[in-house]
């Protein structure tokens, strides 16, 4: 998977840029060389969030992911113990 240039703070910060600026979306797509496909579609995502949403979204999607990998091992771990059985 490619390497993320923006972090969601940085893309947060420049959603806010193009809505508060009087740029429009395509001047701040070239300032930062992105294409406005991928604005509309952090848009999209990120429209309504400030940083500190941003941040929270990111670790419920860390915790989220680290407990399904605990079902994943657990169910592992029954299926063993239904085999052994």
């Amino acid at each position: 998977m490619k390497k993320k240039r923006f972090t969601e703070e940085q893309i947060v910060r420049m959603l806010r840029q193009a809505q508060t600026a009087d740029q429009t979306v395509s001047q701040v797509c070239k300032e930062y060389g992105v294409s406005e496909q991928t604005w509309y579609r952090w848009k999209s995502k990120y429209g309504q969030m400030d940083v500190a949403e941003v941040r929270r979204l990111r670790e419920l999607e860390k915790e989220n992911a680290r407990l399904k990998r605990i079902v994943a091992e657990r169910d592992l771990e029954i299926d063993a113990m239904k085999e052994v059985l």
